[in-house]
């Protein structure tokens, strides 16, 4: 099937021009389709994924990927990772968790290894894969292999294990300034290896919001976070990529803190952040990757779909930009749901509408 759009730029243009309020022509889509979305639906999946190239652009029809290869998220795995920490999967086709942190005591400090990043992924793979995307008129996003790499807050939890790491931040223990520079300074050379290839944004993760509120409290956040994410994402920045900083749960009690550290693009969550909220704390001002809400997804009919895609558009979204739609149905959502996902975007993509 042709495209629909009446397209006179590229996806990748679009993109930029959304995050940067720059006018996009429509507003983008994003689906995160996980292994066991493809393993529950199949070849029914990649017959959806075939009615809509606009929204997925450049899928032949045989990329299929029903099965999980990454070892993170094949049921009853147990990996350590290159830090040492271990993971453990329970569910095939979702990603697993860590259960195993190699400073859950202050003792391994000394011994604790810190992998290279350039060791960690096939850079020079990664540098022709990206200049096909960029060739294609694709955005170039700089993702990790694994979440096994990278990482800043997940990885200090990771190490320390979470309700260690909170009560560190309490009770500030020397060790945990030592263990932060030496996840800052892995982190700098992560990025440094990113810039090198033509990118134009570049992805972090950690999830620091629950269901009603954060983690820890705004001010721990802006005395043991901020500091470092500003200094990693204005690095990104000041060299010319933008940051998508990935963080489930609600955030809003931060959305200045995240935008004055050089995030570009954010990706609330409706059930957690509301769409009331996310409009009065992102509208005009951080670009919302709107997470359509994924507990609703399994029961909702499609036109409550198709109702709260039109309330996120006219709520958070502007005629110079500013937003964008993500989608990562569950297994247990319909394929109903999915093409109504579809449905409610193509009626209602337009910028100008």
């Amino acid at each position: 099937m042709t495209p629909c759009l009446n397209r006179n730029i590229s996806s990748r243009d679009n993109f930029l021009r959304a995050i940067e309020f720059n006018r996009p022509q429509w507003i983008p889509i994003i689906f995160e389709l996980l292994p066991a979305v493809w393993k529950q639906h199949g070849v029914n999946l990649e017959e959806l994924i075939l009615r809509y190239p606009d929204i997925f652009e450049g899928y032949e029809k045989g990329q299929i990927s029903p099965v999980a290869t990454n070892p993170l998220y094949i049921e009853g795995q147990t990996v350590i990772d290159d830090w040492g920490c271990t993971w453990y999967n329970a569910q095939d086709g979702i990603l697993g968790q860590v259960i195993g942190h190699p400073l859950e005591n202050w003792n391994g400090l000394r011994s604790l290894k810190v992998p290279d990043p350039a060791e960690q992924a096939d850079w020079k793979r990664l540098k022709k894969e990206k200049k096909i995307e960029r060739d294609a008129g694709l955005p170039v996003i700089g993702f990790p292999e694994s979440f096994a790499h990278g990482g800043f807050f997940d990885r200090l939890q990771f190490l320390r294990g979470l309700e260690n790491l909170l009560v560190d931040f309490v009770t500030e223990p020397p060790e945990l300034h030592e263990l932060i520079d030496m996840v800052f300074s892995y982190n700098m050379r992560y990025i440094d290896l990113w810039l090198e290839i033509d990118i134009d944004v570049i992805w972090f993760h950690g999830d620091i919001g629950t269901q009603n509120g954060l983690l820890i409290s705004p001010k721990t956040f802006r005395k043991w976070l901020k500091p470092f994410y500003m200094k990693m994402f204005q690095y990104c920045r000041k060299e010319g990529v933008h940051v998508w900083y990935s963080s489930d749960g609600n955030v809003l009690d931060i959305v200045n803190d995240l935008f004055e550290c050089g995030v570009s693009l954010h990706d609330p969550q409706v059930r957690a952040n509301t769409i009331q909220g996310i409009a009065k704390e992102y509208r005009g001002k951080l670009c919302a990757l709107v997470d359509i809400d994924e507990q609703m997804l399994p029961y909702a009919t499609p036109e409550e779909i198709e109702n709260q895609v039109r309330e996120i558009v006219e709520s958070v979204g502007t005629s110079k930009g500013g937003l964008m739609l993500y989608a990562i149905p569950s297994r247990d959502v319909p394929l109903d749901n999915i093409d109504a996902i579809c449905q409610a975007w193509m009626k209602l993509h337009d910028v100008g509408k």
